[in-house]
């Protein structure tokens, strides 16, 4: 996150960018269908990240809860997360044999920038579930995991 005038900018120390992202993960975003936290809250490098989104509606996944799993490394947020869907879930983003957000197939980690939150990550994901090419694909059964 970039903040300045005249076109200097002072860059947040990656630790601070991630108690932001954490605190408004905590407070609940949106109309409250997609949420994220931290895995261990013992971890000091903040790496570990478990995300949810509830299905979007008039597609195959309305009222379904996916989970995911984000790990910022510590070139975080100048390098997007790896994400991973731990529920199955049928995409054309993702690995059908290990859940992995594929980032050459979703345009927001393929053309990542510094601004980006998980949160965006989570709700463009929840986008690309009611795209017409998705929207219809037969899912695997619910409670089923990668």
């Amino acid at each position: 996150m970039a903040i300045g005038a005249g076109g200097s900018g002072v860059v947040v120390p990656r630790n601070f960018r991630l108690l932001e992202e954490l605190e408004r993960g905590e407070k609940g975003i949106g109309d409250g269908t997609v949420s994220y936290g931290m895995d261990d809250g013992d971890d000091i490098y903040m790496r570990s990240w478990t995300g949810t989104i509830i299905g979007p509606r008039h597609s195959v996944h309305e009222g379904r809860i996916y989970q995911l799993k984000l790990f910022c490394d510590k070139d975080y947020p100048e390098k997007p997360p790896s994400v991973r869907f731990h529920s199955r879930v049928n995409m054309t983003c993702v690995n059908h044999e290990t859940g992995v957000v594929e980032p050459k197939k979703f345009g927001m980690l393929a053309n990542w920038q510094h601004e980006y939150t998980m949160e965006d990550i989570l709700t463009h994901l929840k986008l690309e579930m009611a795209a017409p090419y998705n929207k219809k694909l037969v899912q695997p059964l619910e409670s089923t995991f990668f």
